[in-house]
């Protein structure tokens, strides 16, 4: 397939208009960020992750669906990171503005279905944040916040314990899918820092975590000296593969799902009651 066909910002302004009418147009918008991850992987791991992944996802889908993807948002919210240099971080009112200037655009050319396909587990609640501002402001708009990382199958069989739970920031995964993705832009060291010793005073209480169901608002200098949480020691060019396969099926199974249904309704299921003028 030209994965140029399947790139929005490719069409003419005839093509765009046509792929936008159709039923069920779904456009697919990748977010990365511009951040330190550590002293071994580049400012752009999140954006090559989300846009890679996303190509490799569209380019095995029949060309005859109705989707298309944006170009990547490869600076986002970064605030956590920025005690190290080289991240660039958007204010928040900013990212909430883009999202919502472009949607609107989309949705008044007819798009049905926006996908924020957000590779930086730092901006998770903000994107989510914009979704639900341009839902409100576009009924016609299904919009979609997703994390590249939630919800995928297999990765407790590919990833120790403890790195699934404390490995949040270059560590084995990322540093073993850059590995794969993209080897020339990984350094030599592998290291292993931001998780605190069992007992120690950094250890979160019973019932708490860095992320989580109880989780806190952590800066990144608060845990670590190098920009890493979690442990890169165990990284291989194998392991990323693996996860790249687990990540391909993951997002091909759920556009196809997606694709093949309805869904999310845009029309309310129930009439809203009407506003009658106070009395005087």
């Amino acid at each position: 397939m030209d994965q140029f066909r399947k790139r929005f910002d490719r069409l003419t302004w005839p093509e765009a208009s046509k792929a936008a009418s159709r039923p069920g147009a779904t456009v697919i918008w990748p977010f990365g960020a511009c951040e330190q991850h550590g002293p071994h992987l580049p400012l752009s791991t999140d954006a090559v992750f989300a846009d890679g992944i996303l190509d490799l996802v569209l380019s095995e889908l029949d060309p005859a669906l109705p989707i298309w993807r944006l170009p990547c948002q490869a600076i986002g919210f970064s605030p956590e990171h920025q005690n190290f240099p080289g991240t660039l971080s958007l204010s928040v009112p900013l990212l909430l503005d883009l999202v919502d200037q472009v949607g609107t655009q989309l949705a008044a050319l007819g798009v049905q279905r926006l996908v924020l396909f957000n590779a930086h587990g730092g901006q998770i609640g903000l994107l989510q944040v914009a979704a639900r501002q341009l839902r409100a402001c576009c009924p016609s708009l299904a919009v979609l916040p997703c994390f590249l990382w939630s919800g995928v199958e297999g990765l407790a069989e590919l990833l120790p314990e403890q790195e699934l739970a404390h490995g949040l920031h270059a560590g084995q995964a990322e540093t073993s899918l850059m590995l794969h993705m993209a080897p020339d832009l990984v350094g030599s060291a592998r290291p292993v820092d931001g998780r605190p010793a069992k007992g120690s005073a950094q250890e979160p209480p019973e019932g708490w975590s860095l992320e989580g169901a109880a989780p806190c608002a952590w800066l990144t200098d608060d845990l670590s000296a190098t920009g890493v949480i979690g442990d890169a020691r165990q990284a291989s060019a194998d392991l990323g593969r693996c996860l790249q396969d687990r990540l391909i099926n993951h997002w091909q199974e759920r556009f196809l799902a997606l694709l093949a249904s309805d869904w999310p309704p845009t029309q309310s299921l129930f009439p809203q009651p009407s506003q009658s003028p106070p009395r005087s």
